[in-house]
């Protein structure tokens, strides 16, 4: 595929003869993302114009796939909205308020508009789509060209209408309504306002979250320019009439899905410029006031090539750390690499100065969607590219903390997610803990609120902390039917619970032990092996009546410390693939089988593999897990399996099996990820692969691979150093993809893996290539740590910079 534009001197302001080859690197990975991919086969990408982490994100929302908003499904165009999440599961997210227009009534009579969802739908042209950062544009088949842009609170669409309408008996006389409706048709009560002189028109409504408990409220301010108001009005279900405001609630008879329709018009004269009208819609969670004002101070003119302009360059200035040498590499590849990193800086959202909840210094984060999706690899690539950005959400957490009392596992539109597994939360603390994200964070509170996860149950632990904690505590693992009077939640998981907390309780350790709290250090250390008492050493696994030939695998445990039986492959894409999600029937494992979470021990892989028979029987079970089809790389719990060779002493293999995935699975079409993106978390996993790091999260540790690319750098953003790794002999087909032997800055280096200290201090490391595997980092002291053989990553000195 190639680059989705040309390189545009309107971008820049300086003469491109002045741009240094850098710049040009920067124009060429913003050319090379391609927001598209993902926008069908259930990848539910936001593909429309965002900000780096802004609040404000437009899009034509459609009637298909909309959890992102848009699909490339050939579904009708219901709206244009101007807040999304992208990458969700379940139910869509937000879509709230949207906005469309219409050429004229037929005949001229306002109640020929059509005011309804259902009615209003339009097809698009096909061809028409186009989407770069910060842009996102369609033409229906009204012949409407839509285009959108955004600041960090606003939208800005700019319409343009035909001279002669498509339908018949319609003159030119542009109508466009605001709805008081969200993609999950959640709203239980509103209000709308519009103003009959300049045509603005002001409201808000009450809605529910798409993943979690609670309400929320939402205010928007829409202003039009470009044609001469002509007449106002509101419509109420599929009826238009004249009026200033209208309330609407909740009556018990019309509730969701089948929400009463209600809404503001303003209708135009023709408009006189090109056929345009611009429409700018401010969103505020706290009030219309603070709606209007952010759409004014941020685009007070109504200028959609300067706010334009200033989106795109917002997302080069993001994507300027990274510089790749592509070296044949296809374009394929870079697309997709470019791509992955933009997904992954969409989300989490910036809400600073807009949460209504409590007043605070602090900046406010929003739309994690869930932290147990994002602690794997989302937040890790933020803090190597953008560490500020890393640091505002720390803050944000902890903030929560401080004024919720439990960090959130989820958090959307202001309202507590539920919790999948662990308290993930700690993981991303201690991940950022380790890779001196140090501005402005209280560590002494953030280890509060991770120790708050560890010893106090909360009365709901379906949204916050975790449940079983008696149980926890007194028998090392949570037992299938827990005895739980502390607390509700769904008594399901208890495998994969298991196993998370025991992780948890590692990342604790390692904050302790950097705080010099040594007891606790100990305590959390001894419980992070809690792993081992889920693991039943005979159990046997079958397919299809054949026995795999691999003994031991975790299995459910009663509260009388007698074992239960779940089918080691069950959940996995081989048996009831879809039976392990989160209700109350949801079994031991989530989305995933017992054969995938029997691997996840990320603290302590030494021991693992002596449990599992040694490195060569390891070895020989993770091929089978990746070759039998028991491993769906769709899902977030499958990353760390690709790099779990590395501490086998087979490095190599590691290397081989990112090539098994990429670009099989990721690749630049449509449907280019494998499953949900999550936020962003299939998009960092890619870019992670390609640039040949990727973390074990919470830890401050890197697997080397070779990089997909011949050389790749990052520039930090806290001290401006630049570390870059670049490969000798290197391949683009991919055949000579095994590392034969390592320097880092010219001196021989021997380990498997690297901490984050190469990237804050800069430098060079080179990867001597080959097309067999070799000895580099197979011996046990090239390995990276593990918990059981004393060794363990600690905080580094702080960095004056």
């Amino acid at each position: 595929m190639k680059p989705l534009q040309s390189l545009s001197l309107s971008a820049y302001p300086l003469p491109l003869f002045l741009l240094t080859s850098q710049a040009l690197n920067q124009s060429r990975g913003f050319d090379y993302v391609n927001p598209l991919i993902g926008t069908v086969n259930g990848g539910h990408v936001f593909p429309g114009a965002t900000l780096p982490f802004g609040m404000a994100k437009a899009v034509a929302d459609v009637n298909g796939e909309n959890q992102g908003g848009f699909a490339s499904d050939g579904s009708a165009i219901t709206g244009f909205s101007h807040m999304h999440d992208s990458g969700t599961g379940g139910s869509p997210s937000l879509g709230n308020f949207p906005i469309f227009p219409q050429t004229g009534c037929p005949g001229d009579i306002i109640n020929n508009c059509k005011f309804t969802q259902a009615d209003r739908a339009t097809g698009r042209i096909n061809g028409t789509v186009e989407a770069h950062p910060g842009y996102f544009a369609i033409t229906l088949n009204t012949t409407v060209r839509a285009e959108m842009t955004v600041s960090n609170h606003t939208a800005l669409y700019r319409f343009t209408f035909p001279e002669i309408p498509l339908e018949p008996n319609t003159p030119l006389s542009p109508l466009i309504l605001a709805d008081l409706a969200d993609l999950p048709n959640s709203r239980s009560s509103g209000a709308v306002s519009v103003d009959p002189v300049t045509g603005r028109i002001t409201g808000n409504g009450t809605f529910s979250p798409s993943f979690g408990i609670g309400a929320y409220d939402l205010h928007f301010c829409a202003d039009i320019s470009g044609a001469t108001v002509r007449d106002t009005g509101l419509f109420s279900n599929n009826r238009a009439g004249a009026g200033r405001s209208l309330v609407v609630k909740a009556d018990g008879v019309n509730n969701s899905p089948q929400i009463l329709p209600a809404g503001a018009w303003t209708r135009f004269h023709a408009p006189t410029s090109n056929g345009q009208i611009l429409a700018r819609v401010g969103v505020s969670f706290k009030n219309v006031a603070q709606a209007c004002a952010n759409a004014e101070r941020e685009i007070p003119d109504f200028d959609f090539h300067g706010t334009l302009r200033s989106a795109e360059a917002a997302w080069r200035d993001k994507l300027s750390v990274l510089e790749i040498e592509a070296g044949g590499a296809s374009d394929e590849l870079q697309t997709v690499f470019w791509s992955g990193v933009y997904r992954s800086m969409i989300s989490p959202q910036d809400y600073t100065g807009e949460n209504p909840l409590w007043d605070s210094a602090e900046p406010y984060y929003d739309s994690y969607y869930c932290i147990w999706d994002s602690f794997r690899s989302i937040h890790q690539l933020i803090t190597l590219l953008d560490p500020q950005s890393q640091t505002l959400m720390v803050r944000s957490l902890i903030d929560i903390y401080v004024h919720e009392g439990k960090l959130p596992d989820c958090r959307m539109s202001l309202c507590k997610g539920f919790t999948q597994g662990g308290s993930n939360a700690d993981i991303v603390l201690a991940d950022s803990y380790l890779k001196n994200i140090t501005a402005g964070v209280d560590w002494n509170k953030a280890y509060e609120a991770v120790v708050s996860d560890a010893e106090v149950e909360p009365l709901n632990w379906g949204v916050e902390g975790r449940g079983g904690l008696q149980s926890w505590k007194s028998l090392g693992y949570i037992p299938t039917d827990d005895y739980d009077p502390d607390g509700s939640g769904l008594r399901t998981r208890s495998i994969s619970r298991t196993v998370e907390y025991a992780y948890d309780d590692f990342c604790i350790a390692e904050m302790a032990k950097g705080l010099g709290k040594t007891a606790d250090y100990e305590k959390y250390t001894r419980r992070s092996s809690n792993w081992k008492n889920m693991f039943k050493p005979d159990q046997t696994s079958l397919i299809n009546g054949t026995d795999t030939g691999f003994i031991g695998f975790l299995q459910p445990k009663f509260l009388n410390q007698t074992w239960g039986y779940q089918d080691p492959i069950f959940c996995s894409p081989l048996l009831n693939f879809t039976s392990c999600y989160l209700n109350p029937d949801g079994h031991e494992t989530y989305e995933g089988s017992s054969w995938m979470y029997t691997f996840f021990a990320p603290g302590d892989m030494s021991s693992l593999i002596t449990t599992l028979g040694g490195p060569q029987a390891f070895v020989k079970r993770l091929d089978y897990l990746h070759e039998s089809g028991l491993l769906y790389i769709g899902d977030e719990q499958a990353f760390l399996n690709v790099f779990l060779y590395h501490y086998a002493g087979r490095p190599g293999l590691s290397a081989a099996r990112t090539r098994f995935y990429i670009p099989s699975q990721f690749n630049d079409t449509l449907a280019g990820i494998p499953g949900n993106d999550d936020s962003g978390a299939m998009g960092s996993f890619a870019a992670l692969t390609l640039l040949g790091i990727f973390p074990n999260p919470g830890q401050d540790v890197y697997f080397i691979t070779p990089p997909f690319f011949k050389s790749v750098a990052i520039t930090n953003r806290q001290t401006g150093k630049k570390a870059t790794i670049r490969n000798v002999n290197f391949d683009p087909e991919g055949k000579n993809v095994f590392v034969q032997n390592a320097t880092l800055d010219g001196v021989p280096y021997t380990r498997n893996w690297l901490q984050h200290r190469f990237f804050l201090e800069g430098g060079t490391l080179e990867l001597v290539l080959g097309p067999t595997e070799s000895e580099w980092g197979t011996r046990d002291e090239n390995l990276p740590p593990s918990s059981s053989k004393g060794q363990g990553t600690m905080k580094m000195d702080v960095l004056v910079v």
